[in-house]
This record gives C-alpha cells, sequence and structure tokens, in this order.
C-alpha cells in the first residue's frame, strides 16, 4: 500500500518547512531509514529518514518550497499503486495534474514531457509548473536558465533569478525565441528584432583577459531575514538605553580554575565563566522583577522563574536557545544543560520549542575581545546583559595599585517600562554576587 510522507511540525509554534534538498529522485528505491529529503525551519535543519521500504512514486514539492507542515510532500510504495489520494490540495496554488503526471511512472511521464515541450520557453527541458507560470508571467529568458532542481529541472528560484538579472523575452520575440541571443532591449530584454540579427553579431568570443567580478549577489537566508526582522522592530518600539560596568573577576578567574583541576575527579562538567555568570544572573534577576518580564503592550508579565535565552554564534547566524527554569538549577545543571542546547543550535537540530520562551537573554562577546557593546533587546523581553571580555585595570588596595582582571557588563533595558537606576541597581547586585561568588554558592 502507497504511503505518503508528510511535512513533520517541528515544535508547536512551527507552522511551515522549507525543503532544502532531495536525495531521492521518482523512481529510485529506498530502504527503510535512508535519508529522503532534508529542510529547515526559520532556525533548525532536520533530515527526513523513509519510514518503510518501497520506491518514490511521486514528488509533490521541490527544493526551496515552503511547505505546511503536516501536508504530503511525497509518496512511497511499489510500482503501479494510485497515489492520486495523497496528491495535497493548496487553496493558493492548485495541484496542477501537471505535478501528479511528473510524479506518475515514466511513460506517463514521458507524455506529460512532450506536450511541456509545445511551446519554445518549455524547450530548455523539465520545468515545474510554479516556475512555468512564474515565468509567463515575468516574460523571463528560459534559454538562460541554470536549473538547481532535481535532475535538472528549473524551478521557480532559477526563474526569479533570471528576472532579477533583466534576464526576459518581449512577448512579440517570445513565439520564435529557439536560440538563446544577446538582448538589445531596455535592460537587456530580448526583443524581435535580435532574432532577424545576423548570426555573426550574436556570436560570442573568448573573452580576451578574464576578469575578477566587481561584486557577488546572494539572497538573504531564512535565518538571516528573521534577524533582520526582530533586530528591526525591536529597534524601532523600545526606548533601549545601554549601561556599562566591570567587575573584579579574581574569584571567579580561580574558582574556574579549581574546577578545571578537579572536574574529572568530582564528576562536573567542564564549567566555563559564561555558566558561572548564566549562574549568577538566574539567582540575582529575581530581586529585580522589571528585567526578568515580557512587556505585552499595555501589560507587563512578570516571571517568577528565569529562563535565560543564550545568545549562540551559528554558521547559519544568530540562535538564542532557552536554558529554562535556571534558578532551580546548580551550577553543574546549568552548565550541562547550556552546553546541550548550544551544541544543538550550532548543529541546526535543536527543537524550536527550545528557541523561545526565554525571559531574560545574555549575549558574550568576551571571547572575541570585545570590551563594551549595545545588546539589542529580543522582544517582548525587557533587558539583555552583554557580557565582554578580560581587561588588566588598576586599583588601590591599602594605599598600594594592584591589578586585577576586570570584565565588563553591558546592560540593555527598555527605558519604556525600565529606568535607568532600576538597570543600575541590578548591575550593581550582579556585580557584587560575581566579585563574592563563593557566598552565591552558599545560597
Amino acid at each position: 500500500m502507497a504511503t505518503p510522507i508528510i511535512m513533520p511540525r517541528q515544535g508547536q509554534s512551527v507552522e511551515s518547512c522549507i525543503i532544502t534538498s532531495w536525495n531521492k529522485k521518482v523512481g529510485d528505491t529506498v530502504e527503510k531509514g535512508e535519508i529522503l529529503f532534508s529542510y529547515e525551519t526559520d532556525k533548525s535543519s532536520f533530515d527526513e529518514p523513509a519510514p518503510e521500504s518501497g520506491k518514490i512514486l511521486a514528488i509533490f514539492r521541490e527544493e526551496g518550497d515552503d511547505v505546511p507542515c503536516l501536508e504530503n510532500v511525497c509518496v512511497i510504495g511499489q510500482d503501479g499503486e494510485d497515489f492520486s489520494a495523497f496528491v495535497p490540495k493548496s487553496e493558493d496554488e492548485p495541484v496542477a495534474e501537471a505535478q501528479a503526471a511528473e510524479a506518475a511512472p515514466a511513460e506517463t511521464a514521458a507524455t506529460v514531457e512532450v506536450a511541456a515541450q509545445a511551446t519554445s520557453s518549455e524547450a530548455t527541458g523539465a520545468i515545474s509548473p510554479r516556475a512555468k507560470a512564474l515565468a509567463a508571467k515575468t516574460g523571463a529568458d528560459l534559454l538562460k536558465a541554470t536549473p538547481t532542481g532535481p535532475n535538472g529541472r528549473i524551478i521557480e528560484r532559477d526563474v526569479q533569478s533570471l528576472v532579477d538579472r533583466g534576464l526576459t523575452v518581449s512577448g512579440a520575440a517570445s513565439a520564435n525565441y529557439t536560440t538563446a541571443v544577446e538582448g538589445s532591449g531596455i535592460n537587456g530584454k530580448v526583443v524581435l528584432a535580435d532574432l532577424n540579427a545576423p548570426a555573426a553579431a550574436v556570436a560570442t568570443e573568448a573573452p580576451v583577459a578574464t576578469t575578477v567580478a566587481e561584486y557577488e549577489d546572494v539572497k538573504l537566508s531564512n535565518i538571516r531575514k528573521i534577524i533582520s526582522k526582530q533586530m528591526c522592530a525591536s529597534l524601532t518600539t523600545m526606548a533601549q538605553i545601554t549601561l556599562n560596568t566591570s567587575f573584579d573577576a579574581t574569584k571567579i578567574l580561580a574558582l574556574r580554575k579549581s574546577l578545571k583541576a578537579g572536574a574529572e575527579k568530582m564528576g562536573l562538567a567542564n564549567i566555563t565563566l559564561n555558566d558561572i555568570i548564566l549562574y549568577a544572573v538566574s539567582r540575582v534577576v529575581l530581586n529585580h522583577k522589571g528585567l526578568n518580564a515580557h512587556c505585552l503592550d499595555e501589560t507587563m508579565r512578570y516571571f517568577n522563574t528565569v529562563n535565560i535565552g543564550v545568545a549562540v554564534d551559528t554558521e547559519r547566524g544568530l540562535m538564542v536557545p532557552t536554558v529554562f527554569h535556571a534558578e532551580k538549577m546548580s551550577l553543574n545543571e546549568i552548565s550541562k544543560e547550556a552546553k546541550s542546547v548550544i551544541a544543538a543550535a550550532q548543529s541546526g537540530t535543536i527543537n524550536p520549542d527550545y528557541l523561545k520562551g526565554a525571559t531574560f537573554t545574555i549575549s558574550n562577546l568576551g571571547s572575541l575581545g570585545i570590551e563594551s557593546f549595545t545588546p539589542i533587546i529580543n522582544p517582548p523581553q525587557t533587558a539583555i546583559l552583554g557580557v565582554c571580555g578580560l581587561t588588566k585595570r588598576i586599583k588601590e588596595v591599602n594605599g598600594e595599585d594592584v591589578t586585577y582582571s576586570a570584565m565588563g557588563l553591558s546592560l540593555t533595558v527598555d527605558h519604556r517600562v525600565l529606568d535607568g537606576a532600576d538597570a543600575a541597581r541590578f548591575l550593581k547586585e550582579l556585580v557584587f554576587a560575581l566579585e563574592n561568588f563563593d557566598l552565591l554558592l552558599t545560597k
């Protein structure tokens, strides 16, 4: 019996996912557990394994498609099985019979392909229904397309790339346009006169010398678009103010050194300075409820638990996984949990449910040598703490100048709901806690 493969729902907040690559094509035999396709949410990536062995009877969605969760993506079964009941229906894009035919057995697909080549614009080879519709609407020059779809298929993003580069064909020229030529119309559009030009006029010669392109256009990734949207919303909807201070890190450096030396014997995680700061914040911020809160239009939501967002630099962009209920964890537990969610974010396999729910965020740029910066609040939170690098400073002790290692802290708060004094009081208590961390551990 044919089996439909749906787009999984990765987290309750996820409504759709984007297919990033197909590992199989129609007609391929697959074994149970083999990866069929890869997909991503706005912040995580996943692979979808085959739930059983069989043959790929149909593929309904292409690379680059944004697919609603729980919608059928492909069908696995045996030759000759009917899969028509599994063809997805969509209000905004009628599932073309061409899609089903394209995913049908080879003899049916061949018939469809012959019909698809009825016009010169389709003579370039296989083209998806969505790409075909966009080409018809925009007049894209399909003869200059670079297919990026499965099996050399032209898909929607290939057509959009043509339009973005101005590679189009006029309506008058399209009827007899069978061989690619350089256009002489506006923005390089191919016009009727170009089709009648002597062959020598359109022949291309090898360049005399190669040159390096002056620039490269790269479309923003989905995660970059999300980051852009959130950061702009943050700065345009809040009155943000940043306070900078520093503290004597001598004690936590000594503690870190001793923990590192005895971690294996004591069965401890590799506790870092960042873990120590997470622990201190989880204990101090509950005394300053305005910083452990969400601003929801005209309502403030104050939390009695501390869910700390940890800003993480990943290959795909900034992610902020959450350490939930940090105030109930020991230093060792916070260290283990933080490393777990950070690793999941960096690998792109984190559950999206761990990318929300933070009540306070920490962004640590200390390892990059930053001495102070202006972290941007992640709405609807009201504050974010930036952790800076270590610097050598001098202070007077018993009448003598003594050098010590100082660590900077940059706290940004939403001035709509918090005053500068509120932020300063939090920083003052946090500095005391970090400079006297041994006392904090006894609480």
